[in-house]
């Protein structure tokens, strides 16, 4: 069986360009869709802790997944040392990792390399991203336009979250309804039950 994972960071992103081009690719090399299973989750890459990437591992050490088809490296992880040790971890249990979009099949001691350079390359992009941010909200601040979120604000309404979560529905459904993520659910509950 093939895996085909997607990842968005944010509800305002869209997967489908990642899941047209794996598509594309699984097209060209004669991949029936019979032999494929799209996981797809829309949160950030610099955790593991996502559901669909979650039912992926548990499938990959069930011995139900050989391939993983990815988008881009970053998609499965922002973290150099976590998506090296992971990436280690699936070729040691003979798992065929293929990035399409960098043109690489990462198995293989030289598939380990380049995998060690592009998580790091995806973890620097992500603490420049974090810079850049910090120094414009320094600016707006010196220029007295920045305000920051007002303490006790939220996406949605916590209350809102344990009502629904009293009633039964999952952690994921209750981040659909909201429109929030699956982490800032769990946070919600948290402060409720607290």
């Amino acid at each position: 069986m093939i895996a085909c994972y997607c990842r968005v960071s944010s509800r305002h992103q869209n997967p489908e360009s990642q899941k047209a081009q794996i598509t594309q690719w699984l097209r060209g090399n004669d991949i029936p869709p019979s032999h494929v299973r799209w996981y797809e989750d829309v949160e950030s890459g610099t955790t593991l802790h996502r559901p669909a990437f979650e039912d992926m591992q548990h499938a990959i050490l069930a011995g139900k997944i050989q391939t993983v088809v990815v988008w881009k490296l970053d998609r499965i992880s922002r973290r150099q040392r976590e998506g090296i040790n992971l990436l280690a971890n699936w070729c040691e249990r003979g798992v065929r990792v293929v990035v399409i979009t960098q043109q690489i099949d990462l198995s293989g001691t030289v598939g380990h390399l380049v995998a060690s350079v592009l998580f790091g390359l995806a973890q620097l992009e992500q603490e420049y991203r974090h810079e850049r941010q910090a120094a414009g909200i320094e600016v707006a601040k010196q220029k007295g336009l920045y305000r920051g979120r007002r303490k006790g604000t939220t996406k949605a309404r916590p209350a809102r979250a344990d009502t629904l979560h009293r009633r039964g529905l999952t952690v994921s459904e209750i981040a659909a309804a909201l429109d929030v993520s699956s982490r800032t659910v769990f946070r919600y509950l948290a402060s409720s039950s607290a």
